[in-house]
């Protein structure tokens, strides 16, 4: 964690000084706007416990859920303190083009001041307390990494991963999110749009997680046994509560109970449900039959191609993502995973990283000046895109390979065989 803490400082170097904390009275808070992001933290949060737990249990087999679920859960708690420590400031701080400072480690500038009828806010999130804005990027920043995970299921060590999870979020995701959302950050100041974390969020754990699937190596028996998975009625429940969780992810990125909120919520949901039915339709031509395990890759397809552009765009729009997602992502999680030859094990890349792209770009094409107040620029979405795919798979590769000639990736054989909940945990599914 010191060398951690040291490869971030080196960073963070250039800088600005620390800004004090924007202190505003109480009755400068919004109610409303309040106790929607309340709503949209804990919707977000149900998206990665259970939500993501359960969506990736259902696919590992059965040896293997137990571990799978510890994972989600496990990072859940382990972001939680990073962010407190040291992630929220480098993410949103000022600081350089590149990183946030450090003024806001172990969360320093918050106050709540009862005698004085004071609290600090956010410049980006001024109507409501500081103090749930901090909780509401916190799932951001947690799902990220947990969706990671599912590239390398089923094979990476518990404590390696938990490493892993630790220094991918202070180098790859805090800087991203201050690329992006930070009004400091290079790509903010570039004009690209991420409503809600298409490229924070999914090109970066897309990316991520197909480096994983190359420096882990495939599971043993992968392409000539079966991989059966556990449950998928565990998945289509995840599923679910990704779905109804992602409209605090979009709805909520608006920072506020409006009309933008309104409509980022209207098309997420269009988008996913065409989305479903591409995917549907694709597999029954292809297939002659649609499969849950089908419609639920292709809801989360929707889901994150419409993250970008969800604060953006209006119906067409929509309507154009949730069916490109639908085609493209079915690609990236069959044809095009043949082509690049890794186990990515729950499709990672093929649903997050593809679904982020086309997102990403389509917001380009789609954003709507009357709605988002600025110009998008396809040019400007593919520099943002690109650049946070490979600094997060150079990145990542660079962690796993240290953490490789330190304390070693993945499990023996013999563990492997075993299942990681016996193994690992001392645990199992009768």
């Amino acid at each position: 964690m010191g060398l951690i803490l040291v490869l971030v400082a080196g960073l963070a170097f250039a800088g600005s000084a620390a800004a004090a904390p924007t202190m505003v009275a109480f009755d400068q808070i919004s109610a409303g706007d309040t106790a929607w992001m309340l709503a949209s933290t804990a919707l977000v949060l149900l998206m990665t416990i259970p939500g993501l737990a359960l969506f990736y249990a259902g696919m590992v087999r059965k040896k293997n859920v137990l571990a799978t679920t510890l994972q989600s859960f496990a990072v859940t708690a382990l972001v939680t303190v990073i962010w407190i420590v040291a992630g929220y400031s480098l993410a949103f701080s000022p600081g350089s083009p590149f990183i946030g400072g450090f003024d806001q480690m172990f969360l320093g500038g918050l106050k709540y001041l009862k005698e004085a009828g004071q609290l600090s806010v956010s410049p980006i999130a001024p109507t409501i307390p500081e103090s749930v804005f901090i909780m509401y990027q916190l799932t951001f920043a947690i799902i990220t990494p947990a969706l990671i995970t599912g590239a390398f299921a089923e094979r990476m060590k518990f404590g390696s991963m938990l490493l892993f999870v630790a220094a991918w979020s202070l180098l790859v995701y805090a800087p991203v999110a201050h690329w992006v959302w930070s009004p400091d950050g290079w790509l903010a100041k570039l004009g690209a749009q991420d409503f809600a974390g298409g490229t924070v969020v999914h090109i970066n754990a897309g990316a991520a997680g197909l480096a994983c699937a190359y420096m882990l190596g495939r599971r043993n028996g992968y392409g000539t046994e079966p991989f059966i998975p556990y449950n998928l009625a565990f998945t289509l429940i995840g599923a679910s509560l990704l779905w109804v969780g992602w409209f605090g992810f979009n709805a909520g990125s608006a920072v506020a109970a409006d009309g933008r909120a309104g409509m980022a919520m209207l098309v997420t949901q269009v988008a996913t449900a065409t989305a479903v039915l591409t995917w549907m339709a694709v597999e029954w031509i292809i297939r002659k039959r649609a499969s849950l395990l089908g419609a639920c890759s292709g809801a989360v397809a929707g889901l994150v191609a419409i993250t970008p552009a969800s604060g953006f765009v209006e119906i067409p729009g929509a309507l154009a993502i949730g069916a490109a997602s639908g085609l493209l992502c079915y690609w990236g999680a069959t044809g095009l995973k043949r082509l690049l030859g890794a186990d990515d094990s729950l499709d990672v890349f093929g649903i997050h990283g593809v679904g982020g792209l086309v997102g990403a770009l389509l917001t380009g094409v789609f954003s709507s000046k009357a709605i988002s107040g600025a110009e998008a620029s396809m040019m400007v979405q593919a520099v943002g895109a690109f650049a946070t795919l490979f600094y997060s798979a150079g990145m990542t590769i660079a962690i796993l390979l240290l953490l490789r000639f330190t304390f070693g990736l993945r499990v023996n054989g013999d563990e492997e065989q075993a299942g990681l909940d016996l193994a690992l945990h001392g645990e199992r599914i009768v």
